[in-house]
């Protein structure tokens, strides 16, 4: 459901009009997840360097729990009376973003990177939260455990780029490229 069209059918409280605009947030979010997925295991698959053995495994627990994630929300859409549209045609044709920039690198440049788009996807689900809390605690609570963990892994991620002092190497940047750059200084 790629438009804010009510369902046939929703859970009891919520109106169908309320519902198709959760499904609609909803598709965004699986998008995101789908990407993001995909993207850590690109990472995953890409990663070279003295750091490559601890990132390389880093990833897969976030992988998992990602694609966790995206299943979650597919089914919360189902559950809402929408329609989960998972495939890599729906996602690339409606996505806000784009592809991930960085192919084979070292370690600390994919993780600038991934800092970026880690950024990214929280901004958004953050939003999504706020839009949803005022009409469905059960959809909001589903997103906040979401939230709650893609911000752990950002941490991961950033532990990796701080300084002892506290600073990121990422802080500048404003493209995947350049926080792989900044990082790998």
């Amino acid at each position: 459901m790629t438009s804010e069209a009510a369902p046939k059918y929703t859970v009891p409280g919520i109106t169908a009009k309320d519902a198709g605009t959760m499904i609609s947030l909803l598709q965004q979010r699986l998008h995101a997840l789908n990407d993001l997925h995909l993207t850590l295991k690109h990472v995953h698959w890409n990663v070279v360097g003295p750091h490559f053995i601890a990132v390389h495994e880093m990833l897969d627990p976030q992988v998992d729990r990602v694609r966790a994630m995206a299943d979650d929300v597919a089914e919360r859409m189902a559950t809402l009376g929408g329609v989960a549209h998972g495939t890599p045609g729906a996602l690339v044709a409606e996505r806000s973003w784009q592809d991930y920039s960085v192919g084979r690198a070292d370690a600390i440049a994919h993780l600038g990177a991934l800092d970026l788009v880690y950024t990214g996807v929280i901004g958004d689900l953050r939003a999504a939260v706020k839009e949803v809390g005022a009409v469905d605690a059960a959809t909001e609570d589903l997103l906040i455990g979401q939230l709650r963990d893609l911000e752990q892994f950002q941490w991961f991620v950033r532990a990796h780029l701080e300084t002892s002092g506290g600073t990121l190497a990422t802080a500048d940047a404003s493209t995947e490229l350049d926080a792989a750059r900044s990082s790998a200084r």
